[in-house]
């Protein structure tokens, strides 16, 4: 993306989205590619999958439904009845046709930015993370701890925030989608094996 194209999307962002969203959004996009310089990633895909990471968190569960149906994706149960989570498979879809991205890594970082998912590529990573910990953030749990974890090793802030989204949710007795808990299965094994081999 050059800059003229960098502009004219963050543009379109502010006039699309609530401004406290709009916020957090230049947050994360700006989050990511801090990230992203640390582990070498791709800085412009980083940038890009943050800047469009909840661009269609602003419209309604119907909407996104319609959207994803039209799309030809698979929406689990959890997700037909819940907008925050539906919203990450529906900001794919919304990227892929509006803003024009076809880059499957860009479009998998926005997909699975909310529950993660098992194998997740360095931008899902770094995008993920870059959601949780951004600055305008402040009420998650052991934020400086995993702050300060994501740049020192992605796959054990991966797992740290993973466990304590479900120590949270099991708090608030709220459900739990099956893909957040099939991802820190996935991560605690994958953690389980590395200190096995060290």
């Amino acid at each position: 993306m050059n800059k003229k194209e960098r502009i004219a999307l963050i543009k379109e962002l502010e006039s699309e989205l609530a401004y406290g969203r709009f916020v957090h959004t230049l947050d994360v996009a700006a989050t990511a590619s801090n990230l992203a310089m640390c582990y070498g990633a791709d800085l412009d895909k980083a940038e890009t999958a943050g800047l469009l990471h909840d661009c269609a968190k602003c419209m309604n569960l119907g909407k996104m439904l319609k959207m994803c149906e039209k799309a030809g994706v698979t929406i689990s149960e959890y997700e037909r009845n819940s907008a925050s989570l539906l919203h990450s498979k529906a900001g794919a879809v919304l990227s892929e046709s509006r803003y024009g991205v076809s880059d499957e890594d860009i479009l998998n970082a926005i997909r699975y930015h909310t529950t993660g998912r098992p194998g997740m590529s360095l931008l899902e990573k770094l995008v993920f993370v870059a959601d949780y910990i951004e600055p305008g953030r402040d009420s998650a749990p052991n934020l400086p701890v995993v702050r300060k974890l994501a740049y020192e090793s992605i796959d054990d802030c991966v797992l740290q925030i993973l466990k304590d989204t479900l120590r949270y949710l099991a708090t608030t007795g709220a459900d739990v989608d099956p893909m957040t808990q099939k991802t820190y299965e996935y991560y605690r094994r994958c953690d389980e094996e590395r200190k096995f081999y060290e």
